[in-house]
């Protein structure tokens, strides 16, 4: 082939990476730009462990206003993985008028843990800001949880089981999140590839097993290639949550690898969409308001 016959072909895929090239830089200029501030707190202390809670929130505040809040938590198989995962997504949504927290919790390789001591932080994490709702100026009636992979079986857990609650933790404050969004997650513990990580409660820590009437609203994302986690956990999830009476709607995305929706990631055109489903389901319930501002 001529090289002149080339050159028209070039152009074209030049064109077209510049594109997602611009298109990524985009998104990347609009989530660093939003006006909102960033703050830690402490919710936690496990002997010489402090947990922090990473907590975004717009700028400039009405004074007085409660508002609706989110508390992500990362991905890592129980193992590791860090809060930094779900930021962007934590500015995103402050910019939308909540309070988006992403949790720090234990994992097996800095604290020696188990997924119990994940589940009971999660739950843990809940309870604070349910506590300290009007020092933080949100709705204790609109806290949803969230959270991918192993954080969004954590995230599953504050919203589904019960029990295995923090010893000496106020249980009359309900560590139950009011929403969940949930990304590729692991909602079946039981499966022998899991048994390891889980021990012999991998039952008491499994939401497919304890689904029942009264559950929150929940949104998942998950894809139908993904190898870490199958999507049969989630359809089956969905399929007994819907069943129970509960309202669970699972957004399926074809032939993405597992940890697809991470900013980032595939020049951030998963990130885009699932924010923007995300952005709709909390509009849905009455969290935030309007159209998603992505562009």
């Amino acid at each position: 082939m001529r090289l002149t016959a080339l050159i028209p072909a070039l152009i074209i895929v030049c064109l077209i990476s510049s594109a997602a090239s611009s298109e990524e830089s985009d998104i990347t200029a609009f989530i660093e730009k939003l006006p909102v501030t960033q703050r830690e707190m402490a919710y936690k202390t496990v002997g010489d462990v402090s947990l922090k809670l990473h907590i975004f929130e717009l700028t400039e505040r009405t004074a007085g206003a409660k508002r609706p809040a989110i508390v992500f938590f990362f991905g890592g198989g129980w193992t590791g993985g860090t809060p930094s995962q779900f930021f962007p997504h934590c500015r995103y949504l402050a910019s939308r008028g909540m309070t988006a927290v992403s949790a720090e919790y234990r994992v097996k390789s800095r604290h020696g843990t188990t997924p119990l001591e994940c589940v009971a932080d999660g739950k843990s994490a809940v309870r604070w800001l349910r506590l300290h709702a009007d020092e933080l100026g949100i709705d204790q009636d609109k806290i949803a949880g969230g959270g991918g992979s192993a954080g969004g079986h954590v995230g599953a857990c504050t919203g589904v089981i019960e029990g295995l609650d923090e010893e000496g933790e106020n249980l009359k404050v309900s560590s139950r999140p009011n929403a969940l969004v949930l990304f590729n997650p692991v909602t079946d513990t039981t499966p022998e590839r899991w048994r390891e990580r889980m021990g012999p409660r991998a039952r008491d820590i499994s939401p497919n097993h304890h689904i029942r009437k009264g559950l929150p609203p929940t949104i998942i994302f998950h894809s139908t290639a993904d190898t870490t986690v199958p999507i049969e956990q989630v359809e089956t999830f969905a399929r007994l949550m819907n069943e129970a009476g509960n309202t669970c709607r699972l957004v399926p995305f074809k032939g993405m690898k597992h940890a697809f929706f991470n900013y980032g990631k595939f020049e951030n055109k998963p990130f885009v969409e699932t924010v923007g489903h995300m952005d709709r389901f909390l509009v849905s319930l009455g969290y935030i308001e309007g159209e998603p501002t992505l562009p």
